[in-house]
């Protein structure tokens, strides 16, 4: 494994934890409001190597509870649970983030994983304009995630333009019985497309509204405004 880059320390990315993030390259997709897309769309060098991550990780062991693997896309790495079975032998918790669309990977790294946080995107119909073909290994990865026994929450990014209240109720559906379902603000600045930059995020009130319409999908609903 080789990563773009090291947050060494987080107090957001694991709730209530105190992690260091790993930043992998690369992803199948192109979400034009992307934060991370310098590592996306043409990662360069110079690569953190898996041997020094795992160095920097073993020192930071006094100072964080857990290790957030992200990216860019971790699961279109196949060593991925190569690397997340070493983290668990160095007794990390760990956390992965991912969009969903290599379920099978993803199957291999959940025996490492103490928690996973799904991207829901926006609804289904709208996939294909983050650069999606089809979306059935995305179906699977929620089947997986919900009928499986590792802590794990799907998450929403409100888009203007991406996530209405159209969508949200269908996202609803998609995500029907999930023990967690978090919504995130829209933060414009540094968006991959430079028209996303100057896009005016929703206010926190048509959020609150577009949780109290997940709350007739899910229970727990998390805010994050």
């Amino acid at each position: 494994m080789k990563f773009s880059g090291i947050q060494k320390t987080s107090l957001i990315d694991f709730p209530e934890k105190v992690a260091t993030v790993l930043f992998t390259p690369g992803c199948n997709l192109r979400c034009p409001y992307c934060h991370n897309w310098r590592i996306v769309v043409d990662p360069k060098p110079p690569f953190l190597q898996e041997e020094a991550a795992l160095k920097i990780l073993e020192s930071r062991k006094k100072f964080v509870d857990a290790v957030v693997v992200t990216g860019g896309e971790p699961t279109m790495h196949k060593e991925m649970p190569r690397f997340l079975k070493k983290l668990k032998e160095r007794a990390f918790t760990v956390k992965l983030d991912t969009n969903g669309f290599y379920p099978q990977v993803l199957e291999q790294c959940l025996a490492y994983v103490d928690y996973v946080a799904l991207d829901v995107k926006t609804s289904i119909e709208k996939y294909p304009k983050l650069g999606a073909k089809n979306v059935e290994d995305l179906l699977r990865t929620i089947e997986i995630l919900k009928t499986g026994k590792v802590e794990y929450e799907f998450r929403t990014t409100v888009v203007p333009g991406f996530v209405d209240a159209a969508d949200v109720h269908k996202i609803g559906e998609l995500v029907k019985g999930a023990r967690t379902f978090a919504l995130q603000q829209f933060i414009p600045d540094n968006a991959f497309d430079e028209n996303f930059r100057t896009i005016k995020p929703y206010p926190p009130t048509t959020i609150f509204e577009f949780a109290e319409t997940i709350k007739k999908y899910v229970d727990n609903v998390v805010l994050r405004v």
